[in-house]
Parts: structure tokens; sequence; C-alpha cells
């Protein structure tokens, strides 16, 4: 298997990426979350990437305009469309046989490719997308909370503790109140990730972890939806190893889904 480092242009800057894996006529395009660089979270990305190259198909990470290796300024997920646009244009270069992209994202990488840009994917398999605006970014959904002491009052362990004195009675009380609020009002952002995922023929898959509050907020704003699924007591990161298994299989799915697409047409 092939590990590739590159330059390409983005308007008047430089960024740099990496294809993982050969030519294939099905890739990944894969966002980093954040402000970290392509390699992700304690090289969490790059591994995840040569798994799936390992697989059969080409993998293609990237540092944005003013993250990493790449220059110029951050601009942050809102205004990550022209990067997006210039490593799309850049995978086709350098994969000539490839006929369909599926983006992957976790995180504001994940809303990131919901926006206008996600029209320039196949599919989309969006990880915990992010739907805080800045004056609700610290609250915590109420149904989440809900969830969270749903799962404690029907421990024995924790009402030992409680017996115990090991928890504060009080805390407890505060929390029950935080869960009987209504539920949050979608965020404009969540409103302008629905617009842009409703103007996608491509499908999608929206991978959410259990445990994670910016998964619970998402859960919380989108309202049911089909394309969910829910991988319960995984982390915002899906960084336990039976975890980003099943986030590999996941990948996989979508990227095989779209391989079967192509043979039938």
């Amino acid at each position: 298997m092939k590990r590739r480092h590159f330059t390409f242009k983005c308007d008047s800057e430089t960024l740099v990426g990496t294809l993982e894996g050969n030519d294939g006529s099905v890739g990944l395009l894969m966002l980093s979350g954040g402000n970290e660089v392509r390699s992700g979270a304690f090289s969490g990305q790059a591994t995840l990437a040569a798994e799936i190259a390992a697989a059969g198909f080409p993998v293609f990470r990237f540092d944005r305009r003013g993250v990493g290796d790449s220059s110029g300024t951050n601009c942050g997920f809102r205004g990550e469309e022209a990067d997006i646009t210039a490593a799309i244009g850049e995978f086709r270069l350098q994969c000539p046989s490839l006929e369909a992209i599926v983006g992957f994202g976790n995180c504001d990488a994940a809303s990131a490719l919901m926006f206008q840009s996600a029209a320039q994917c196949d599919a989309l398999a969006l990880a915990n997308p992010w739907t805080f605006d800045e004056e609700n970014a610290q609250d915590l959904p109420p149904e989440a909370i809900r969830e969270r002491y749903a799962g404690k009052l029907s421990s024995p362990r924790e009402w030992r503790r409680l017996v115990r004195g090991e928890i504060s009675l009080g805390k407890i009380i505060s929390g029950l109140g935080s869960a009987l609020r209504p539920s949050l009002k979608p965020s404009s952002l969540t409103q302008e990730l629905r617009q842009g995922i409703e103007a996608f023929h491509g499908d999608v898959r929206f991978l959410i972890a259990g445990r994670d509050r910016t998964g619970q907020a998402f859960r919380s704003a989108w309202g049911q939806d089909d394309r969910i699924v829910l991988r319960d007591g995984a982390d915002h990161a899906f960084s336990a190893p039976e975890d980003r298994e099943w986030l590999a299989g996941q990948l996989l799915s979508a990227l095989e889904e779209q391989a079967r697409k192509l043979d039938m047409s």
C-alpha cells in the first residue's frame, strides 16, 4: 500500500495532503475536525485511513488553510468550502480512475460537509455533526440528561453510592430539574445544515456516539431520521478498539455501497 504526501493550491495558498492506497473507482475524502491536523489526534485518522486503504479504497486527507502544514488563514469549518473543492480536485487528479467519493468528517468536519460542499461528494458519512451556535455551545440537551439519569436510577451500584453518601443529593435534584426542561430550540446552524442535506441527493448516514455530548445534541436538534446509526457507549472519537472497528466498518459499508452502484450502472 502506498502513502504519498504532496502540495496543491487553494486560491493563493498551498495546502498539504496525504493519499493512502492505490488508484480506485471509489475513494474516501477524510476531513479533520476542529483545528486538528490531517493525521488526527494521536494519529487516529492516519491509522483509520491506512485500514480503509488496505481494504482497497484510496483515502485522501489534507490540512485546510491555516492548519498543520498548510499556509494561509484558518477560516474555520464555515469557511472550508474552497479547501474541500481544492482537495476533491487534487484527489481526482491523483486518482484518475476515481468515479465516486464518500466524504467523512467528525464534529465540525461533518458540519462542513453538510454545507454546499457536500454536493461535490457522492455520499456522506457524518459523525457527531456540530450543531451548536455560540450562545448555546455549553448547553446539554434535556434528552441527554434524562437518558443519563435513567441509566443511573436503574443501576443498583448508583443507589448504593447514594446511600453511602458518595453522591450529592443536591446535584441529583439539580440534574433532574435540568432534565425536565423543554427541548432546546434548533440552532440557526442546525437549520443551515438541514438545508444543505436537503439539497444533497447522495447517500447519507449519520454516525452518532451514544456517550458524546455533540452527538446527543445533534440527535435532539435533528429529530427522528432513519439515516441515524447509533453506537451506544462510544465516545466522541470512537476511541475504544471495538468502537473504532465499528466506525471503520461503517465507512467500508458506505464505500462498498458506492462500488455496487457503479457496478450496476
